[in-house]
């Protein structure tokens, strides 16, 4: 039985994190809890919550101009932001919310190292994915070429081993595929899903294109392959016999570390995506490796932050667009300064989640987004743990990702594995996902900005003590962030129904688009990609 790492470089597949807590049973930490440090942090809702009534903010008292604005300082705003400024267009002006740019890819650092607040990897790119490939370069990640002509990554970006364990029955086997005590069934059933990733991974639709690959918009568009996106991933495995409880568990966690969503809520186009996808090839790593660091993806996009060029403004809220004579017309609002500003544009880029954009276009006729609530945005929360001491039971010792079988939670990584120097007994931080899937969106979401630190506590530390037995007395401090609406998730019909493309189109050459809401899943390749393609229509507009 392969583990996962061993199936990933044969087949390939993407792995995230994500992190929201559903009300948990009864277990909890058995010692006090005072001795642990922290409190709650991330981006401020009730701010995002104004564009829902702006008539409370302040008439604008500033105007300026610019040959476009981009709203929206995650990874495809700044991804859009350096290719226009690669390509001749420079005066152009970014807004984001948050303190700081970079989307869900959010990082920050105690004492002890830096860590993840969001996506925290990046897997071995496909070597097709040229304009990738560059990015990586300037990063420093890509070191060079080998004489096979596959890229070299910086071994100190690579992740480094033990990668991953998963825990059954309290003992911690290698890599995240069960392993342990499965019947000849349960084994045959795993042989045979791998055995059709193996087809699917190199199979190619009648326009020669791969029925599978990243980016998305860039796959076959074989009916034979995209009719899997009508039903859900859990419809299609039993209908394909795929019934056995581990390998079901498996891909309902693939699911749930992806999409923060469940087998049942997805389409089998995507949950097949999920593993078939991936096509990485490197001379110093496998198609099933991955990039990391111990900030995260937050690495990355910093990256993309300098290497484009032009104003950036944190802390600023668009909150009202209207198309003029010559362009784009949009009301912000600084929330730190507390001061509104009209900006004129030529051109506007929306790098916002779908349900912001559709607010921001409520006096745009012609636009072709759907309703604010039509996606399936999950919410996470995420939990950064300082330890002291993390009590091992048999097995596999602490890797870069840790799970445990059957847990609600998606495990933690070890935001310290990159350090060159682990000192034995020193403070580690861990960070634990954990994706809100026990009810829709709207109600979890709901909750989880209602339910304070010191309910968030005890239900981290119980989770924590299940895969650590006795951990809480070396848990010292834990910072918990809610991200309200984390990931999309790709629902069927919702990659290749036609709304999806649609909502992609520009209006009239003066708004454009570009978000992981428009590919539908939600990785740090696809935000590259949605920037970079927004970029090039406005390019091609502007006569660039």
């Amino acid at each position: 039985m392969p583990n996962r790492r061993t199936f990933l470089a044969q087949g390939g597949a993407a792995l995230t994190g994500a992190l929201l807590l559903p009300a948990l049973p009864g277990c909890a930490p058995t010692n006090s809890l005072a001795h642990i440090k922290g409190r709650m942090q991330g981006q401020d809702a009730t701010t995002g919550h104004l564009l829902r009534d702006p008539s409370r903010i302040p008439a604008p008292t500033e105007t300026f101009e610019t040959e476009v604005l981009i709203i929206g300082g995650g990874v495809a705003g700044l991804s859009a932001r350096r290719w226009l400024h690669r390509h001749g267009l420079t005066n152009t002006l970014l807004m984001e919310l948050a303190a700081e740019t970079g989307g869900n890819a959010a990082a920050g650092r105690n004492a002890a190292s830096a860590y993840p607040w969001g996506a925290h990897y990046l897997p071995v790119p496909d070597v097709r994915n040229v304009e990738l490939l560059e990015f990586l370069q300037e990063t420093g990640t890509l070191t060079g070429y080998a004489p096979d002509g596959l890229p070299i990554y910086s071994d100190y970006h690579l992740c480094h081993d033990p990668d991953e364990r998963l825990s059954i029955d309290g003992h911690w086997q290698d890599g995240l595929v069960p392993s342990l005590n499965l019947s000849a069934d349960e084994q045959a059933q795993f042989a045979r899903f791998f055995k059709l990733i193996e087809i699917l991974k190199t199979a190619k639709g009648h326009d020669g294109r791969d029925a599978f690959c990243i980016p998305l918009d860039h796959a076959s568009a074989d009916a034979e392959y995209r009719q899997l996106d009508q039903i859900s991933f859990a419809d299609y495995l039993t209908r394909e016999g795929f019934t056995a409880a581990p390998l079901r568990w498996y891909l309902d966690y693939a699911c749930r570390d992806d999409y923060g969503a469940l087998a049942t809520q997805v389409s089998a186009w995507a949950g097949l995506h999920y593993f078939a996808s991936r096509k990485g090839r490197a001379h110093n790593a496998t198609g099933g490796d991955v990039l990391t660091w111990p900030e995260g993806n937050h690495f990355l996009t910093e990256h993309l932050r300098r290497w484009g060029g032009g104003a950036i403004q944190n802390h600023t809220l668009a909150y009202d667009l209207r198309e003029t004579a010559s362009g784009v017309e949009v009301l912000t609002y600084n929330v730190a300064t507390r001061q509104g500003t009209r900006v004129r544009a030529r051109r506007v880029l929306l790098a916002t989640p779908q349900h912001v954009a559709h607010r921001l276009l409520a006096g745009i006729p012609g636009h072709a987004l759907p309703p604010p609530d039509a996606l399936h945005h999950a919410p996470w929360l995420i939990a950064n743990l300082t330890v002291e001491g993390l009590p091992q039971g048999p097995g596999r010792p602490l890797s870069w990702d840790n799970v445990r079988y059957g847990s609600a939670s998606l495990g933690y990584i070890n935001a310290s594995q990159q350090s060159v120097r682990q000192e034995s007994g020193a403070p580690k931080v861990i960070t634990l996902y954990w994706p809100l899937t026990d009810e829709a969106p709207g109600p979890a979401r709901r909750r989880a900005y209602q339910t304070p630190y010191a309910e968030w506590l005890p239900r981290v530390v119980a989770e924590l003590e299940t895969y650590h037995p006795g951990v809480t007395p070396y848990l010292k401090n834990a910072d918990l962030w809610v991200w309200g609406h984390g990931m999309v998730a790709p629902t069927p019909g919702l990659v290749w129904g036609g709304a999806r493309q649609a909502a992609m189109q520009p209006v009239r050459d003066r708004i454009y688009f570009a978000h992981t809401d428009f590919s539908g899943i939600s990785i740090f390749e696809e935000g590259f990609y949605q920037g970079i393609r927004a970029a090039r229509e406005m390019l091609e507009t502007a006569g660039v």
